[in-house]
């Protein structure tokens, strides 16, 4: 995308920022930490505003982004790479314990992309890392799917574990419907009643229109 920060300042406003934060501040609390050893190192792939990788408890942070204004977001203790992620520069090989990535492989070009960013992404995690994928599910979305100028790349929880599994990966939690579209739908907004929605997986058959993997590199 040629002007990826004006885009994104066109679709995420500064002042709704802190409101997704206290969201992810739960989501990350209640329901992400369980795959995550605090002792570990993680990597945050398309970080966006460091909605993840701000509120994820870890020993090491690392986060990647084309986009030139992520770094101010981002918390101290995150070390920022703005590089592609299909080509991690600065990211050693076996290095990361837990990569993440939350509505990103849509915005790539081809199956051929996604598949260049999953070897990667196995390229850098250590034998038994996971590597957890969150995104719209084409399947529970039809038009509202092309909404967005920049999304390219259609893919279902079924497609999405075709493709991780063909690239090396194991995966070992497949969840088709788990949040809503965006922050700004049907998902609750108080930190309450975001915790309960995750303890509340009847809620996710009917709200849910986004899908989570989780998969594993193999030992």
């Amino acid at each position: 995308m040629g002007n990826l920060a004006s885009l994104y300042r066109f679709r995420f406003k500064e002042a709704d920022l802190p409101g997704k934060m206290r969201v992810w501040q739960v989501l990350c609390k209640d329901f992400f930490q369980q795959f995550v050893d605090p002792d570990s190192t993680v990597l945050d792939v398309a970080c966006g505003y460091g909605e993840f990788i701000n509120n994820i408890q870890a020993r090491q942070k690392h986060a990647i982004d084309l986009n030139p204004d992520t770094e101010q977001f981002l918390g101290k203790e995150v070390s920022f790479h703005q590089t592609r992620a299909d080509e991690m520069r600065g990211i050693a090989d076996e290095s990361i314990d837990m990569a993440f990535t939350s509505n990103f492989l849509e915005h790539l070009e081809s199956k051929d992309s996604c598949d260049s960013v999953l070897t990667e992404v196995l390229r850098v995690l250590r034998p038994g890392g996971k590597f957890i994928v969150m995104g719209p599910n084409i399947r529970y979305l039809a038009g509202e799917y092309w909404d967005f100028y920049d999304h390219h790349l259609p893919l279902s929880h079924l497609s999405l574990e075709e493709g991780l599994s063909i690239n090396g990966f194991r995966v070992i939690r497949n969840i088709d419907k788990f949040l809503p579209y965006t922050t700004r739908s049907a998902l609750p907004q108080h930190p309450l009643l975001v915790s309960a929605y995750l303890k509340f997986p009847l809620a996710w058959r009917i709200l849910g229109r986004q899908f989570l993997l989780v998969a594993e590199k193999p030992a």
